[in-house]
């Protein structure tokens, strides 16, 4: 290990010191190699497409250890944009999160993406009564969660909250939220973490728990990769149910449809997943309609001559734990009776669980076979509170055109007690619990949208967030972004506000005080007095 070492160091001194050398390996020993390789296409560019920042060198690890020794190097040197890592998943940033401009970047694929299944166990405690240990799984955090279903599945057990697309990292979505349909019940997925293995910027491997190093592992979780790096995750498990029923209902009104969205989450023992979306044109309701596999014959008049009108669509959906027939079919239909949606516009159909929980790839092989995959997205996501749903609704139809559009508008109800408060996530404050997200997800086509066109996108979503994002003493919503690089460290600082400012500064003080980890999210600068900050 100290042999490792001294190589990895000294080929990090090459690194700063600007030497032409492209690609640095330490010898081969019992423990594999460290290698800091030229950079690859990949290595900046993300999904987002919008930036695009060439690292210096990129790190395939091959365990924790190949990146402790990575940072605890770089942590021992004088302030450097060299000395900057970020750690890449599946690349599916938006705002070069990911990337390291002239630093390096740890491809963290590379790590091992084992996951190993525990299911449920019975003992007995220390007072002699029987226990039950919940089932889990101990993964990796460079796996992705589609290979997290897959693996749990032939257990019979799945996590309880997932992402809408699943071709992400673990260590990816901890590092943010992680959110679905099924936030509303089980919270979003950092709110479903047991254990996590973390390298902070200083180079030490942690293992953290809510009761063992709490700090980090609350830090790291929703943390934005600003205090160390994730990689392995134990993740709770549940009964993973055979089948889905799944529902689709049609709205003329934004008040009648998020009265019906509230309605469905607060009724957790009978449904299972929420979501809804906008219906802003046709060709939003043929996307849409891509992923569900039943015929849906809805034709409403979208108007013209200037006077569009917008539609809504409410999904969800039931688990049905019976193999055969439907135990799912009488809560549809005691549901659906409480629903005011537009009769007789109610779709339902039956999936298994693994396609509906993998229901976006369809979209994505739709999107890729008319070259609309591999574009500028230039997304906006945004947590606004219950009070401030249709003000949003109207800033953001007022600000974009509903006949340029292309991509979904997602917009469902979460919980807010179903946020820990102790993590890095930031949510909107309020008392109504109740607060909405709303994903802008456009894809831009190359025919039609160029450079000046996705730029255009972009000021166009920065007027909305500020605009939002203004306090409502202020005469704003209060509103706040989720998986958005903000444009200044003082628009982050407001981001945070001030409580949660001095928190996070804290933890990086704690975790990172050379400012070495994250540095695409733009949070803290790599300065020569970072440690002093």
């Amino acid at each position: 290990m100290e042999f490792k070492a001294l190589h990895l160091y000294a080929a990090v001194m090459v690194l700063l010191l600007g030497s032409s050398v492209n690609f640095i390996q330490s010898p081969t020993d019992v423990l594999g190699p460290v290698a800091l390789l030229e950079p690859t296409p990949s290595s900046k560019s993300d999904f987002g497409a919008v930036v695009s920042d060439s690292p210096f060198a990129v790190m395939r690890p091959e365990s924790s250890g190949d990146i402790a020794l990575l940072l605890g190097a770089l942590s021992s040197v004088a302030p450097s944009p060299r000395a900057t890592v970020a750690a890449r998943g599946a690349g599916h940033s938006l705002h070069g999160q990911a990337q390291a401009r002239g630093g390096i970047v740890v491809e963290t694929r590379a790590l091992p993406r084992d996951v190993q299944v525990a299911a449920v166990a019975h003992g007995h405690g220390d007072s002699g009564g029987a226990t039950t240990m919940p089932a889990y799984a101990d993964v990796g955090a460079g796996a992705l969660w589609v290979e997290v279903l897959e693996e749990c599945l032939k257990a019979g057990l799945a996590p309880p909250s997932w992402t809408d697309y699943l071709y992400l990292t673990i260590g990816g979505t901890l590092s943010n939220a992680g959110i679905s349909g099924q936030t509303f019940k089980h919270g979003p997925q950092i709110s479903n973490v047991l254990q996590l293995e973390v390298v902070t910027g200083k180079g030490e491997v942690v293992t953290c728990s809510p009761t063992k190093s709490p700090e980090l592992y609350y830090a790291v979780l929703g943390g934005l990769g600003q205090f160390g790096i994730i990689t392995r995750a134990r993740i709770p498990l549940q009964l993973a149910p055979p089948k889905v029923r799944w529902v689709r209902v049609f709205y003329d009104s934004f008040e009648t449809f998020t009265g019906d969205q509230e309605l469905l989450v607060s009724m957790p023992e009978q449904v299972d997943y929420v979501e809804g979306f906008m219906v802003l044109n046709e060709q939003s309701l043929e996307s849409s309609s891509i992923s569900f596999p039943a015929q849906i014959n809805f034709n409403p008049d979208f108007g013209s001559n200037g006077r569009k009108k917008v539609y809504y669509c409410i999904e969800f959906a039931v688990h049905d734990f019976q193999l055969n027939g439907s135990s799912a079919d009488h809560v549809v239909e005691q549901v659906s009776g409480k629903l005011s949606y537009l009769k007789p516009h109610r779709y339902s159909v039956e999936v298994s669980y693994f396609d509906f929980l993998n229901r976006v790839r369809m979209e994505e092989e739709s999107l890729r076979s008319r070259g609309l995959w591999d574009v500028p997205h230039p997304w906006l996501n945004m947590f606004v509170p219950k009070h401030g749903a249709t003000q949003f609704k109207d800033l953001l139809m007022d600000t974009v055109s509903a006949d340029d559009f292309e991509g979904p508008v997602l917009v469902y109800p979460l919980l807010t007690d179903k946020w820990d408060g102790n993590t890095s996530a930031v949510v909107p404050a309020t008392a109504e619990g109740v607060m909405y997200i709303f994903g802008v997800l456009r894809s831009t086509d190359p025919a039609r949208c160029g450079r000046e066109c996705v730029e255009r996108i972009r000021e166009q979503h920065r007027r909305v967030a500020d605009e939002a994002c203004r306090s409502g003493n202020g005469g704003g919503i209060g509103a706040k972004q989720y998986l958005a690089r903000q444009p200044s460290p003082a628009h982050w600082r407001d981001h945070f506000g001030s409580t949660g400012w001095g928190r996070f500064a804290a933890r990086k003080a704690r975790f990172d005080p050379r400012h070495v980890l994250g540095p695409g999210q733009g949070i803290f600068p790599r300065t020569d007095n970072a440690a002093s900050m």
